[in-house]
């Protein structure tokens, strides 16, 4: 099959590899040249996937088996006519236009399933998000309806907050949707990430929920297994399993939840690999998330999913600017025993941004803190150099 792959970043680049190991082929779409994906698949196209025209002219010349979504600033509208040409648009056209705008998702999860959300609001203006922030009350977080791995998003303690949230979240936000979404603030216990595969012909399966800790909005470390109680699990499986039903199509879903002493609330839904899945490459099941996104699209069958170990995954990050970023301290992060990791290759490196993952497992019988505390520091081994 030959699957165009729309967005190349580190998460593209593992499901590109996925794919090469089953004979699939992979043409990598980015906005600039030698992202991730596009080191490892057959042939590469570099334009702006917002603009329609752009989109349809790589469409025409490639004529792939599927189109598979990997980030937000995507012209997604444009789905429902590949849909139309028989084009397999992965999960599907209303999940990837749904899901890519966090405004239609929150609707969906909220007003016409009734799932259990934070209160919130949404503004296009400074003075229509201070509304929305005397509605829902302080603290409460602001995000733009199109970002990912915490761009844009911050906490509002203050009124003197808000218009630094508002300029900071536009700022942050990608494509051409400039409006937020204000929530209130949730007082949870724990996150998780429960990743949830949906197939054509198959039952859909839950892997073992990952949890996670944030920075600045984006995850630092995620484990696998998180713990949580039986009722809260099958609360989140039914919620994942309604959502995901309402959007259609198959693949895997990244379906995070806040676990309160109230209950399971749902957060946010990315309808494909996850960031904090990651951990999956440790080993922890018997498919990782990128395996299991791929045989979900092709409607191979995916029989059950096993926990195998406890694992745990930790953020490399660069600390500065650079157009040409080189590693040290590799070999020590490779001595290390149940160790492994991964550098993305990512061409350029700014401050935060994620430039590689440790990955540390052990037995399911280990303390799970352990884990995430080796992880942590075997990160730390590795700087990123300009």
């Amino acid at each position: 099959m030959k699957i165009l792959l729309l967005g190349s970043g580190e998460l593209g680049k593992e499901f590109t590899i996925a794919a090469q190991r089953i004979g699939q082929t992979i043409i990598a779409v980015d906005s600039y040249e030698n992202a991730p994906a596009m080191q490892v698949a057959h042939s590469f196209e570099v334009i702006n996937m917002l603009d329609g025209d752009a989109l349809d002219q790589i469409v025409a010349k490639h004529q792939p088996d599927f189109i598979v979504p990997e980030i937000e600033a995507i012209r997604t509208e444009q789905f429902y006519k590949y849909e139309k040409q028989g084009i397999t648009v992965v999960p599907s056209a209303r999940a990837a236009n749904f899901t890519m705008n966090r405004k239609a998702i929150r609707d969906l999860a909220s007003k016409e399933l009734g799932l259990k959300t934070a209160n919130y609001r949404y503004a296009t203006t400074a003075a229509e998000l201070q509304k929305g922030v005397e509605a829902v009350g302080m603290p409460c977080v602001v995000k733009p309806l199109m970002s990912s791995s915490g761009k844009g998003q911050s906490t509002i303690k203050t009124i003197e907050d808000i218009d630094k949230a508002w300029k900071y979240a536009v700022e942050g936000s990608r494509g051409d949707v400039v409006e937020v979404i204000v929530e209130a603030f949730v007082k949870f216990n724990s996150e998780i990430t429960l990743l949830t595969v949906v197939q054509n012909d198959n039952p859909t399966l839950f892997c073992a929920p990952i949890g996670h800790r944030q920075e600045r909005g984006d995850y630092m470390e995620s484990w696998q297994p998180a713990r949580i109680s039986d009722k809260d699990l099958y609360e989140a499986q039914d919620m994942a399993e309604k959502v995901t039903e309402a959007l259609g199509g198959a693949g895997l879903f990244g379906v995070e939840f806040f676990l309160t002493d109230n209950g399971v609330y749902f957060s946010e839904l990315s309808p494909r690999p996850h960031d904090t899945g990651m951990v999956t490459l440790a080993g922890t099941q018997n498919f990782n998330q990128f395996e299991l996104h791929l045989r979900a699209v092709l409607s191979l069958p995916i029989f059950e999913i096993t926990l195998e170990k406890a694992g745990a995954s930790a953020v490399i990050l660069a600390s500065e600017n650079s157009q040409n970023p080189t590693y040290s301290g590799i070999e020590n992060i490779a001595s290390l025993p149940k160790a492994d990791f991964r550098i993305f290759g990512k061409p350029t490196s700014r401050p935060f941004r994620r430039m590689g993952v440790s990955l540390v497992y052990d037995t399911l019988e280990t303390p799970i803190e352990e884990i995430v505390e080796k992880a942590k520091k075997a990160a730390t081994l590795v700087n990123v150099k300009s």
